[in-house]
């Protein structure tokens, strides 16, 4: 079976990397966590403006 998940590297600029650690530690999320539900709403939103 294919995992649900995969790792990957990606380059990010320090000082938005601490604020989305704080949001993440202030949602009692981890930085993997907090990053993919960021994505999906953005991916979600998006999606809804194009159809509109």
């Amino acid at each position: 079976m294919k995992p649900l998940k995969q790792k990957i590297s990606i380059t990010i600029d320090e000082d938005i990397l601490e604020k989305v650690k704080d949001l993440a530690e202030e949602c009692d999320r981890s930085l993997s966590q907090y990053i993919n539900l960021v994505l999906k709403e953005h991916l979600n939103k998006s999606h809804k403006e194009n159809i509109i």
